[in-house]
């Protein structure tokens, strides 16, 4: 029988899920950053991000697979600008990123990832 771990279980989801080495995050989105610019939001969700891994005994050059959803395709120069600046330099994930109507109008953008331990 394989293990399952969950983090953070809610009634539809869990923040995160481990899995065989690997850990499945749920979607992260801007909490300190709500009315500011792209840049800010995807520094917030990158911190967010980057603690999380750091709590599960993984860090940014494990990443496997990053999925982005803009609110508006137009910021994805803004955002590149801080994620080119993030991503551990040769250790870049499989992204996706794509334009999308988040769940909050004051969400920029949404990211979840993928990684290993």
């Amino acid at each position: 029988m394989t293990d399952i771990r969950r983090i953070g279980i809610a009634a539809r989801y869990s923040d995160l899920v481990i899995h065989d080495g690997t850990a499945y995050f749920s979607g992260y989105v801007p909490e300190t950053t709500l009315g500011l610019s792209v840049s800010e939001q995807t520094r917030d969700i990158l911190g967010q991000i980057e603690q999380s891994l750091v709590e599960i005994g993984s860090d940014k050059s494990k990443l496997l697979q990053a999925t982005i959803w803009l609110a508006d395709i137009a910021f994805y120069d803004e955002m590149n600008t801080v994620w080119d600046t993030w991503v551990a330099p040769g250790q870049a994930p499989a992204r996706a990123c794509v334009e999308a109507r988040l769940a909050n109008p004051d969400y920029q953008l949404e990211i979840q990832v993928i990684a290993a331990l």
